[in-house]
């Protein structure tokens, strides 16, 4: 046990101050925006607004999320990952707190859109700042890193939110996630000040391209884009699957879905630093990711035995854990070559664009074919992905693309 621990505490090691610093500020981040989780029940309980107004609200929260993440990318190109990260979390802050005056149904779905505008902004810069502050050999455990905070500030920020609704009512929601935004920019002002941190991997490209001309990539993203598609089938339609065909309680739901959380929690790091001494290239270990994800969908298709839905989350958790970590490496790495702003926006834009279309699309398959049918277009879509990245690793193999 001392030697399992020990072995844990090893995998993070080598990575930079900086990095460790930027993970704490995520951290705060993430579990400061506790609103989001219950923003459709603030708008039908507290304002009374229609379902399908909250839709459309919703909708306004996506598309705002995507452009956000573009205009990100594109800032930080011309501005520097530093400046970019300090407002938009500042500005977050304060539009978290002036969100609360907003009661029409206008006036919400244009506060919605700027403030993801604004809050996805943060994204890009984070990923080109995290690329500046790791050494070229642990960037893929540093993505690791930074996807740990996310996951504890997604798990704790809900938990903290249902105790802030229970005392203060959803307004003072909107005050303790614009305080904590505030706290995460002066955080960041005050442990990341660039005439103090110390970047690692500083890389200068004068003739930079763009990540919109550089076809590899494109089918990369391609591939990022059909991997999103069946990946947050498993937060949307799946659950509705363990309802509905097979019958379980919300508790039985929570603790599947929890143990997705606690499986990368407790595995991820160490899985990949030992994936990152093995022969295989990123891309192969993508394929492989992709492939675990595909497969979980398998045992949605047979059987009542509630293993087999156990099995399903393992294999779509541990193709999350080799996939995304190894896919935002080969993103990083890749946008070396040209502008890095617009190259890491792009890769966040892929998962924005699945999303935007997942949710919805699996939910009319589900209401036109039924559950079983909808597993099976999961899978070809996850081949699709894969026989992507198989063309890739081809190509980059043989030379015939760069």
């Amino acid at each position: 046990m001392k030697l399992l621990y020990l072995s844990y505490l090893n995998s993070f090691r080598g990575l930079s101050r900086e990095v460790w610093w930027l993970a704490l500020v995520t951290l705060i981040n993430r579990a400061g925006t506790m609103v989001i989780p219950f923003l459709s029940l603030y708008l039908t309980r507290d304002r009374g607004f229609a379902l399908e107004d909250v839709g459309t609200i919703m909708s306004c929260f996506g598309l705002g999320s995507l452009a956000g993440t573009w205009l990100g990318g594109k800032l930080t190109d011309r501005i520097g990952y530093y400046k970019v990260m300090v407002w938009s979390l500042f500005l977050t802050g304060l539009l978290f707190i002036w969100l609360q005056v907003l009661e029409s149904f206008y006036a919400l779905c244009g506060g919605i859109f700027v403030l993801m505008v604004v809050a996805d902004s943060f994204r890009p810069a984070t990923y080109v700042a995290m690329s500046a502050y790791s050494k070229h050999e642990n960037k893929t455990r540093s993505v690791t890193l930074i996807r740990l905070a996310i996951n504890l500030g997604f798990s704790a920020g809900p938990a903290i939110g249902g105790v802030i609704i229970a005392s203060m009512g959803y307004l003072g929601l909107f005050w303790v996630d614009g305080i904590t935004c505030l706290l995460a920019a002066l955080l960041l002002l005050l442990v990341l000040n660039p005439k103090k941190a110390k970047e690692l991997d500083v890389y200068r490209n004068e003739a930079p391209r763009s990540a919109y001309k550089d076809y590899p990539y494109l089918l990369f993203i391609g591939a990022m884009i059909l991997l999103g598609l069946i990946f947050v089938q498993y937060f949307s339609t799946v659950p509705l699957f363990y309802s509905e065909a097979r019958s379980l309680s919300e508790v039985s739901i929570g603790l599947l879905l929890a143990m997705n959380g606690f499986i990368i929690f407790a595995f991820e790091m160490p899985l990949i630093k030992f994936l990152e001494t093995s022969t295989l290239s990123r891309v192969s270990l993508m394929m492989l990711g992709l492939a675990l994800t595909t497969c979980s969908y398998f045992f949605l298709t047979f059987g009542n035995w509630t293993g087999l839905l156990v099995i399903g989350m393992i294999l779509m958790t541990l193709g999350e854990m080799v996939t995304f970590p190894f896919s935002s490496a080969f993103a990083m790495e890749r946008s070396r070559t040209g502008r890095q702003g617009e190259y890491m926006a792009l890769y966040n834009i892929a998962f924005s664009i699945s999303h935007i279309f997942a949710h919805n699309g699996g939910m009319v398959s589900i209401a036109n074919f039924g559950y079983r049918t909808t597993w099976y277009i999961a899978m070809v879509v996850g081949v699709m992905g894969i026989l992507l990245l198989y063309l890739l690793r081809s190509g980059l193999l043989k030379g015939r693309i760069r």
